[in-house]
């Protein structure tokens, strides 16, 4: 049985209808990437699901169990870290996992156990003790993390858990997304930034205005909407000769500039040593030379018309590196 079935979920909010009919299903030990820009219905999507906001029509389930009707058993089954973690800045993280481990009905050595455990695990057994209202952006979403997984959840959901973090805290959310996926945990992840989605997620969905446009695989979708590439950059030699030679191997795209040339490689790599031994052949040098894959931005524009916006996937300016 599949982990999340969604069934023509629906959700208005007066006169707007944020999200408008969606389908979808995630298959139990996957990491699922649900992508879309501000306001697409992601994270509306996300809270019916998880139980905090009920549907205005269709149904869906989460481990089993549906999400109006089963809410208590929805809620016993799922981790769930939103994008604003709702963290008591006088508490140390201790105190905190602590008492969410007694939210959860664990006996109290138990709780304790378990409380060390995972700070462990987000690396912040160091600062375990301190008050939370004193850690950086990173440490708070591992925080956040780790309360999700007091209760070993059969499902977790991210909801745009590495937004205006730095480089190097980004990292440490995706190898523990990474480990938890091995460990047999389902991942739900939103997110805006498209290179996470690739980079961990086993299938995608992508939704525009409340309505998924896209589902897949990241390589599928990529498939879909054309063959790599070939980029040349001449060294010398005609321009108009080397399309005449290069149009004999592969189909010419839109040239980026009067020294560049694109090839639809429908081989992929394997054209790459038929293109530059028809220009050796030709007399045309070659100064450098790519194989340029769709990605996951090529797919979202082909499906929506529109990039996600730089302020967007940078809602804040990423947080010093911690030390």
């Amino acid at each position: 049985m599949p982990a999340i079935v969604v069934e023509g979920l629906k959700r208005s909010f007066d006169e707007v209808l944020a999200v408008q009919g969606v389908d979808l299903s995630v298959e139990e030990g996957e990491i699922f990437g649900f992508l879309g820009p501000n306001g697409a219905g992601k994270t509306t999507t996300v809270r019916m699901l998880t139980t905090l906001l009920l549907p205005t029509g269709g149904q869906a389930t989460v481990a089993g169990h549906d999400v109006v009707k089963q809410a208590r058993a929805v809620r016993a089954s799922i981790g769930v870290a939103l994008q604003e973690a709702a963290l008591d800045p006088l508490m140390t993280g201790r105190e905190l996992i602590r008492l969410q481990a007694t939210l959860q009905g664990l006996p109290g050595a138990e709780g304790k156990r378990r409380a060390d455990d995972l700070l462990e695990r987000v690396d912040l057994a160091a600062a375990a003790d301190r008050r939370v209202g004193g850690y950086s952006g990173g440490m708070k979403r591992r925080l956040d993390l780790a309360a999700a997984l007091v209760h070993e959840p059969k499902v977790l959901f991210l909801d745009e858990p590495t937004t205006g973090l730095d480089p190097v805290s980004r990292k440490t959310i995706w190898e523990e997304v990474r480990t938890l996926n091995d460990e047999g945990t389902t991942v739900f992840l939103t997110t805006q930034y498209l290179e996470e989605a690739d980079q961990l997620a086993d299938n995608v969905a992508i939704i525009d205005s409340g309505r998924i446009v896209a589902e897949g695989t990241p390589d599928t979708l990529k498939t879909e909407i054309g063959n790599p590439h070939i980029q040349l950059q001449l060294a010398a030699g005609s321009i108009a000769e080397a399309e005449k030679v290069c149009a004999q191997v592969g189909k010419l795209l839109p040239p980026v500039d009067g020294r560049s040339l694109l090839v639809e490689a429908a081989n992929g790599a394997a054209d790459i040593p038929k293109v530059v031994r028809a220009l050796d052949d030709a007399g045309i040098g070659v100064e450098s030379l790519e194989l340029v894959r769709p990605t996951l931005d090529d797919v979202f524009v082909a499906k929506t018309g529109h990039h996600l916006e730089k302020d967007e996937q940078r809602q804040a300016e990423p947080e010093a590196v911690e030390a």
